[in-house]
């Protein structure tokens, strides 16, 4: 069966789960965890994305974040891809090293922020890498060391999270460090491993309305809202794809219903080439979504890219054109 499309805007609150290849180990040594989250944090600045919670185990990681300003799949690329390169080089191996796709669920910020910050802070004792909170507080690959004003990385958005404990930031550590632990008290934890809440999916107030998607942890007004904005964003980005088909379809000479049909014509070829590179690269379309518009399979989408940026770099007029 087909994937599920990500649901990717900016403003949502994202759970994100990234594993090894074959559930491999992606961190050998702490040289690794340290690259990571040095690139980690780079990109969080760059992008304007709040962290709320992270923590590296040794096949997988987790991470909360709420983009701002550009998409989960953007930042995720470059994070990953980055690492991965890294990683290769350092450790003299070659390959994939992520699963194909990492996980994202989309969450209630109001409903499940804390909750998910208390899992994922938690997730380095269940996995049997510490053995208790003491030990939680001394382990400098979670968010959970800054949250309690300690720890050499400085990655979440502590104060936001700890107002809302109390204005104090004493008293808030220790209502936080109390919350922490009193998560290790339940015999089920309240999040399963996939980020998904055992208890909300068992919640009928989320069926009751009839509004339910499994992409997103939260109730029906939630997913309301989210798949309408969705579907709003996605139909601008099919207005935005179609709007540029058509002005470089303009530039060389072609009729833009010509672009949908299979051809070797030189001009056709360039002309699609550019459009991958351009939509993907500039715009931040779905990959997906040029392919269809195009007659292609997104693994041609991927060759083409490569195709049209170089004839894109040698048309300075078209590049005028279509980023002005």
């Amino acid at each position: 069966m087909p994937r599920h499309a990500r649901i990717d805007l900016p403003g949502l609150l994202q759970h994100v789960i990234v594993r090894g290849i074959e559930r491999r180990k992606i961190f050998f040594d702490d040289i690794d965890r340290e690259d990571l989250v040095a690139r980690l944090s780079n990109l969080l600045g760059e992008t304007q994305t709040v962290c709320y919670a992270w923590a590296l185990l040794d096949n997988h990681f987790h991470l909360l974040l709420m983009p701002t300003q550009i998409s989960l799949a953007v930042i995720m690329r470059r994070l990953l891809t980055g690492y991965a390169v890294s990683f290769n080089l350092r450790h003299k191996r070659a390959g994939h090293l992520f699963q194909n796709r990492y996980k994202s669920l989309v969450c209630d910020e109001n409903s499940y922020l804390l909750e998910l910050i208390r899992y994922i802070h938690l997730n380095p004792i269940r996995a049997g890498i510490i053995s208790d909170t003491a030990s939680l507080e001394g382990y400098p690959w979670a968010g959970h060391q800054q949250m309690l004003g300690s720890g050499r990385f400085k990655l979440v958005a502590d104060g936001d999270v700890l107002s809302l404990f109390s204005h104090n930031k004493s008293t808030a550590r220790k209502a936080y460090r109390q919350f922490v632990a009193d998560g290790l008290k339940d015999d089920i934890p309240k999040l399963s491993r996939g980020g998904r809440s055992t208890s909300c999916l068992l919640d009928q107030n989320l069926r009751d309305d009839g509004q339910f998607d499994d992409r997103i942890l939260g109730g029906g007004l939630l997913v309301e809202r989210v798949l309408g904005a969705a579907d709003a964003v996605g139909q601008a980005k099919s207005d935005s794809l179609e709007e540029l088909i058509g002005v470089i379809a303009d530039y060389f000479g072609l009729d833009a219903s010509q672009l949908q049909f299979p051809s070797k014509q030189r001009r056709l070829v360039r002309a699609k080439a550019v459009i991958c590179f351009v939509a993907v690269r500039y715009y931040h379309q779905p990959g997906n979504q040029v392919a269809q518009r195009l007659g292609y399979s997104s693994s041609a989408v991927s060759r083409a890219v490569e195709r049209g940026r170089v004839v894109f770099n040698d048309c300075c007029d078209l590049r005028m054109l279509v980023t002005k």
